[in-house]
């Protein structure tokens, strides 16, 4: 009888360790993690480790205790989910626990960041936005607009106005590639199901000409009622074979030339760009637009218009006849130089 006593004796004795083990094991992994500051995060770059991890996370200090650490080994040993931890920027925060900040990993809530490409912004614009966020992976900081338009797998196409204005939502690593191709797909889409739907018998010899129109009225006006009546205007004078003469596209041709005001001089000098001097639409896009100047080109008003000019309060007086248009422009324009 001796013996087996002894036996149920070392049994509980293992059983009481065993629980006494549990019991730690449970508190220490459901523990609020230790000295994190605010606005912590913690990068887990591919292919790092739990181990890894967890000697950062002791480094900074942020281990309920020392014993937490292997614990938590054991807990994803147990439960074989080691390979499941997903790489990523995490926030941290003073209230979560080793375990909630496991099921982090597991389910990959990483932070997520914020890049706006503003309409009207030209390529080399929002490039730059692109270029100057930290949390993007630079992969073309030297490429020339050409050999970006390689990359994302459209060759030979210029990346004026093919990227869609809006704000585009990533995690830290994203490379500037995989942004650009997210940006020129929604485009192509937003193309594509706008021309499908558009007007009957518009001067348009396929969707670029209208992408390089909704281009123009992006520059144009500011204010959303108007821009089907840009677009009118603009489409009466490509059916009578007027000159557009808009002064975007003219300061787009002068590039790093343009001072900032446009001179008579500048309405001279001829570019590919230049309305003035060329009749038809530009070459290429002058910016990127928005789905509602893609739109507005696409289904231009019907009035007579041939004319414009800013009132300068952000809009415009529209005009029939050049008689009506000179008045319009003493009106709103040769007064402001007085």
């Amino acid at each position: 009888m001796r013996p087996l006593r002894h036996f149920f004796r070392a049994v509980l004795l293992v059983l009481i360790i065993a629980g006494a083990l549990l019991f730690d094991g449970y508190r220490q992994l459901h523990a609020p993690l230790a000295k994190v500051e605010p606005g912590a995060t913690l990068v887990l770059v591919p292919g790092e480790t739990l181990s890894g991890v967890l000697v950062d996370i002791g480094q900074r200090g942020w281990l309920p205790s020392a014993r937490a650490a292997s614990y938590l080994k054991l807990y994803v040993r147990w439960h074989g989910v080691g390979a499941r931890i997903r790489s990523g920027e995490y926030a941290i925060n003073d209230q979560m626990t080793l375990i909630e900040l496991l099921d982090h990993f597991l389910a990959g809530d990483v932070i997520v960041h914020e890049l706006r490409i503003v309409e009207g912004w030209t390529f080399a614009q929002a490039l730059e936005a692109i270029r100057a966020d930290p949390k993007i992976k630079q992969t073309l900081a030297q490429a020339t607009p050409d050999e970006i338009m390689t990359a994302i797998g459209h060759p030979g196409e210029a990346a004026e106005g093919r990227f869609f204005p809006d704000t585009y939502r990533f995690s830290m690593g994203t490379t500037d590639v995989t942004l650009l191709r997210e940006a020129y797909a929604r485009m192509a889409k937003i193309l594509a199901e706008e021309w499908a739907q558009r007007a009957a018998d518009l001067p348009y010899a396929s969707p670029d000409d209208a992408l390089t129109m909704a281009s123009i009225i992006e520059k144009e006006t500011g204010a959303p009622v108007e821009r089907a009546q840009i677009a009118g205007v603009f489409v009466r004078r490509l059916r009578l074979g007027m000159r557009l003469q808009t002064d975007p596209t003219v300061i787009y041709g002068l590039g790093s030339a343009f001072d900032g005001n446009l001179h008579v001089k500048d309405l001279r000098t001829d570019t590919p760009y230049n309305t003035y001097t060329r009749a038809g639409l530009p070459p290429t896009p002058i910016a990127l637009p928005g789905r509602a100047s893609l739109h507005a080109a696409l289904h231009p008003d019907d009035g007579k218009a041939l004319f414009f000019v800013s009132k300068g309060d952000g809009t415009h007086a529209f005009s029939e006849t050049i008689e009506q248009h000179d008045a319009a422009v003493r009106r709103y324009q040769l007064k402001k130089t007085k």
